[in-house]
């Protein structure tokens, strides 16, 4: 079994920054793909960011470079550093990580930006 664990999340002033970080932990070998994703209420779950081996990264189109996605060393462990927050980023924020087809989920962390 793969358990993910997401931290870092809470409550921020608009125009504030978080940094969100997700461990994998369980049976596990090797380094495998992992992304953040956010599901608002009453909206369907996005993309947030990708990295995959080899340090491909990917970005959904809202990020416009406020955010910013990285890995630890030889981990399954990953970072979502986020800057200029607004209102509309208010949302729970999911780690997946991707196994020999399988996706593997965390229980989310909550992110609110309000003044």
């Amino acid at each position: 079994q793969v358990q993910l664990v997401e931290s870092g999340g809470g409550l921020v002033q608009p125009g504030g920054s978080l940094r969100l970080s997700c461990e994998a932990s369980g049976r596990i070998s090797g380094i495998w793909p992992m992304g953040w994703y956010r599901q608002a209420p009453g909206n369907e779950r996005e993309l947030v960011a990708t990295i995959i081996p080899g340090g491909h990264i990917n970005y959904g189109d809202f990020v416009k470079g406020r955010f910013s996605i990285s890995r630890a060393n030889t981990k399954n462990t990953i970072y979502l550093q986020m800057n200029s927050l607004q209102p509309e980023d208010t949302a729970v924020y999911y780690c997946k990580l991707v196994r020999l087809g399988s996706d593997y989920w965390g229980q989310g962390t909550q992110v609110i930006v309000s003044s």
